[in-house]
């Protein structure tokens, strides 16, 4: 009776049988979520907003942990370094596949060492700015650039920022000269911007929303795939023909390098199950924020692309963090 239960065990593993009977019971405790970015900022408002309604789907709890630091490497390399079960996920973002072009001595590699599993979606970016420039458009914008070469400037909330390296991206595709000028975060480059002491302002859609509604910020254009419900009359940059400028501040799920591929599938399904309802689209609409097309392999190529781009763009500009 033993000889023969090995050998069906046996037969079954070699089918790769064995190894979903292993995953059956995936999850059978609480699965971590962990941010590399304080309370509060996008990610982590989205990732709470799905957090229970995944873990009912999933039938355990879904816990959100904050690990900031190091512009989410910390949090980065502690899922590098986590068991590959399925329980300690990353909320990866845009920084994620920056960092590595800032920070060359990274103990780990983001794209070898982390594995994805679904495109969650991406927070727009607007390009803003002050109501007395003489630009009605982003073509006209740029027109108006290129005549005033190092006299017109941008913000950003610090080097290395996705709101420098975007500033950095419009330079180098259009041919102006824009001047960077760096804050230690956006709430005085914001500040700085409404008074007029700089031109222009990279940034999230919700932080600046109010200010384009008031008519005391210029939208010119948005950096994402759709235009914004709440600003329908702001195109996008690709809309105007000007190519790079589709992938705004994403966010997707990662795993440990090495997690079974059944598990990662089971996440990507349930994660989709939760992004698919209309009251969770809307609440996510309400902090413009647009869901993407999941799944692994889209995602990865996501990754992949925008690793290769903005290295490109940090060697260019010769960008060092601060």
């Amino acid at each position: 009776m033993h000889a023969n239960r090995r050998q069906t065990l046996a037969m079954l593993t070699g089918l790769g049988v064995g190894h979903a009977w292993a995953q059956a019971g995936y999850p059978n405790k609480p699965v971590r979520v962990v941010i590399g970015f304080p309370a509060g900022t996008t990610g982590d408002v989205v990732m709470r907003i799905l957090a229970p309604l995944l873990g009912d789907v999933m039938g355990q709890a879904v816990i959100v942990e904050n690990r900031p630091g190091a512009g989410s490497s910390i949090a980065a390399e502690a899922i590098a370094r986590a068991r590959p079960d399925g329980y300690t996920l990353l909320l990866s973002t845009t920084a994620n596949v920056i960092n590595p072009s800032l920070y060359p001595g990274l103990s780990f590699d983001f794209l070898r060492d982390l594995t994805p599993v679904t495109m969650l979606g991406e927070a727009p970016a607007l390009l803003v700015g002050h109501p007395s420039l003489n630009a009605k458009s982003l073509t006209e914008l740029v027109a108006l650039a290129k005549t005033r070469p190092d006299s017109m400037s941008f913000a950003s909330s610090g080097n290395g920022t996705f709101t420098h390296l975007y500033g950095e991206l419009f330079n180098q595709t259009q041919g102006v000269r824009l001047t960077h000028i760096p804050y230690k975060g956006s709430s005085q480059a914001l500040t700085d911007l409404l008074a007029g002491r700089v031109s222009l302002l990279f940034s999230p859609a919700s932080t600046v929303m109010a200010h384009v509604k008031a008519g005391t910020l210029k939208a010119f254009g948005l950096i994402g795939r759709q235009r914004l419900a709440a600003l329908p009359d702001v195109p996008s940059f690709a809309e105007v023909g000007i190519a790079d400028f589709e992938s705004a501040l994403w966010f997707g799920l990662n795993a440990p390098a090495g997690t079974p591929a059944d598990i990662v599938e089971r996440l990507g399904k349930d994660l989709a199950t939760v992004l698919a309802r209309p009251d969770v689209r809307a609440q996510l609409t309400a902090q413009s924020f647009n869901t993407l097309p999941g799944g692994v392999a889209p995602f990865a190529d996501l990754l992949s692309k925008e690793t290769g781009k903005w290295s490109r763009i940090v060697k260019a500009a010769n960008i060092k963090p601060d």
